[in-house]
């Protein structure tokens, strides 16, 4: 079977191994720009050694960033820093994916140093869309904006802008793109039963709830080249009484293969306040297990994976394609490294020459 440091093909792609950085908001931008941190950030993670680097939610709407500091991908200025930042982590071996991204009714927020409440009018609030005019009300008692009920005209545009992000993640010589279809954002509050009541073609049923991430995905694969593949992460539940359940999810997720979905990212949850969510190492893994069986789809795992032996154990065992790995990679870039010298890997695994003749002993003193 497959290890945690063998390679990882879907289409054209070929993953060099099967260790994935998250996609994880830096809220270090302005009007959406990439910037030298976002290099340095993504940069670091290609080259210690990760297989795959994905850049963090960018709003493929201005309202639809989470933040005024999220990442940006709606209009075709933002191409040419991405395009400086997925040059940078292919040249150091690492493939790269564009997650695209709109917030729906939890956009317009500060930053989470800063309060991780809605901004003000004097703040540069703006405003939001949702499937239905409810508000996101925060745990701490903090009333969110109440976001306008999205009309025909609206889901046509945002089906439309994430098009266009696909398309500019293409140009910016992205190698994948992942659709961003959890954790309460515009996608997730769609398929929902708990965030979309509506009564027209686009709310109600499974079929209605669904059918905006199924266009979006089809929009998206029509100005994608066919080598190039295609994810979208979900929240596989919503850990909240009458929500989505991993029932949905498999079911939902044989339908996006079908449209031509590559890999699942296997998420959950945040879709309304006060969830059971367990916050336990892994807890994410049987979700992707479950899809990777019953869906017959490629899956990445998410959620807390640390231990290089588990990550290695998550793929050796088949409960999924990638283990992506979050928290772990900030507090070390090296995490991919590290992992395989833990495993007696590392034969496996490369690093830039720049690093490669001192860290495998092929110096002289004179080189000091």
């Amino acid at each position: 079977m497959a290890d945690l440091f063998d390679p990882l093909t879907l289409r054209g792609l070929t993953i060099r191994n099967r260790t994935g950085i998250s996609p994880m908001c830096q809220y270090a931008s302005t009007d959406g720009f990439v910037n030298d941190w976002h290099l340095v950030n993504l940069g670091s993670r290609a080259v210690g050694g990760a297989g795959l680097v994905i850049a963090e939610a960018s709003g493929v709407e201005a309202r639809g960033r989470i933040t005024p500091g999220c990442l940006g991908i709606w209009k075709d200025e933002h191409v040419e820093g991405l395009a400086r930042m997925a040059a940078f982590c292919k040249d150091h071996g690492a493939a790269t994916a564009m997650q695209i991204a709109h917030a729906g009714r939890k956009a317009s927020v500060h930053t989470p140093w800063d309060g991780d409440f809605s901004l003000s009018p004097d703040e540069g609030a703006w405003e939001t869309v949702a499937p239905m005019a409810e508000s996101f009300d925060g745990a701490d008692g903090d009333i969110r904006h109440v976001p306008r009920a999205m009309d025909e005209a609206d889901i046509a545009a945002v089906i439309e802008a994430f098009a266009q992000a696909a398309r500019r993640s293409v140009e910016a010589g992205f190698e994948m793109v992942e659709i961003h279809g959890a954790h309460g954002y515009l996608i997730h509050q769609f398929y929902s039963p708990l965030t979309n009541r509506r009564d027209d073609a686009w709310g109600g049923s499974f079929t209605n709830r669904i059918k905006l991430v199924v266009e979006v995905t089809r929009a998206c694969r029509r100005v994608m080249p066919d080598s190039m593949p295609l994810a979208i992460r979900l929240s596989c539940v919503d850990w909240a009484p009458g929500g989505w359940t991993l029932e949905d999810t498999v079911a939902l997720a044989g339908i996006l293969k079908s449209e031509g979905v590559d890999l699942i990212d296997c998420s959950s949850g945040f879709n309304v306040p006060g969830e059971d969510l367990p916050r336990e190492p892994e807890w994410h893994v049987p979700f992707s297990r479950r899809l990777r069986d019953e869906a017959s789809i490629a899956t990445a795992a998410v959620g807390d994976i640390a231990a290089a032996g588990r990550a290695n154990e998550i793929i050796r065992h088949g409960d999924a394609d990638l283990a992506l790995i979050a928290t772990a990679s900030l507090k070390d870039a090296y995490w991919p490294w590290h992992a395989a010298e833990t495993l007696g890997l590392t034969d496996k695994i490369t690093m830039p020459k720049n690093y490669d003749y001192v860290v495998r002993g092929n110096y002289s003193p004179s080189d000091w």
